[in-house]
């Protein structure tokens, strides 16, 4: 398995959108956390743009093979008492090279995701 080239950018993006407007999440915050032995250990952090999308935000030198999570931070977004303040996907990147693109689809009371490409 290849690295991606260490004064690059991560192959990983999320893009955040809102089901129930039908638009796109800006300024979210989305924070990246790798399991180093027994503790989850930030590797980088960021926020949506405009159209809800996060790229090009996490070194290449910080991605290896492994377990990782994405921490979405909801509590703006959701109002004064959200259901869903946050939401984490863990998942394992097995080949550091592939391209992973990890959207998420809001609404009040649930939220979709998939692996994209």
């Amino acid at each position: 398995m290849s690295r991606p080239d260490a004064g690059a950018a991560a192959p990983l993006s999320t893009h955040v959108l809102d089901t129930v407007v039908g638009a796109p999440a800006p300024d979210v915050g989305v924070r990246l956390d790798r399991l180093d032995g027994t503790r989850w250990r930030r590797v980088a952090a960021g926020r949506t743009d405009a159209d809800g999308r996060l790229r090009d935000w996490v070194p290449a030198a910080q991605w290896t093979a492994g377990r990782y999570r994405l921490v979405f931070d909801l509590d703006a977004r959701s109002g004064p008492d959200p259901f869903f303040p946050e939401v984490v996907l863990t998942f394992t990147v097995g080949d550091p090279a592939a391209r992973l693109h990890l959207p998420l689809l809001l609404s009040p009371f649930g939220y979709t995701t998939y692996r994209g490409s």
